[in-house]
């Protein structure tokens, strides 16, 4: 699976609260909650976000509250996938869940810059900046995941897997 995109970038720990702030958890809804995405940090983001973007972060990305809607509101907004040095434990898990692309690769969260085309491959684990010709790695999901990623999240392929049985 290759995934294509234009970088938008931030910092370290970015928080849930900022994801998502807790005043729109009224709602469940993902494009409800992608008009209000990092709009505390950045209330440019869901201006320049569309479904080519992928966010690029620093150390502990998506650290905070446990909100499962911090990954919702992301994937909402259009963001193909998320880069960064490292996640909180949480968010990772909340993001497969739900399908979003999440990749680890220090380098790559030092090295890629705002607005740079990059292009990721799920497979190999590679991310390749399209600007400046550099390739970085990320730690490969196991077939499990890359099948619950493919799907669009947990509970797509949880469905698929009981209907294919039922036959």
């Amino acid at each position: 699976m290759i995934i294509e995109g234009i970088v938008v970038r931030f910092g370290d720990n970015v928080d849930t609260d900022v994801i998502i702030p807790a005043r729109y958890l009224t709602s469940t809804d993902p494009l409800e909650l992608a008009r209000h995405c990092m709009e505390d940090l950045d209330p440019s983001f869901t201006e320049r976000a569309g479904e080519d973007t992928v966010i690029v972060a620093g150390k502990n990305f998506g650290c905070g509250s446990s909100r499962e809607h911090a990954p919702l509101a992301i994937k909402g907004a259009g963001v193909r996938a998320v880069i960064a040095a490292s996640f909180a434990r949480i968010f990772y898990r909340n993001a497969l869940n739900i399908g979003l692309p999440i990749l680890e690769s220090e380098d790559a969260a030092r090295a890629l810059k705002e607005g740079h085309r990059i292009s990721i491959d799920l497979e190999n684990g590679t991310i390749k900046d399209g600007t400046s010709g550099e390739v970085f790695t990320a730690q490969t999901f196991p077939p499990l995941l890359k099948n619950v990623i493919r799907k669009g999240g947990l509970l797509p392929y949880i469905k698929e897997r009981l209907e294919t049985e039922a036959t």
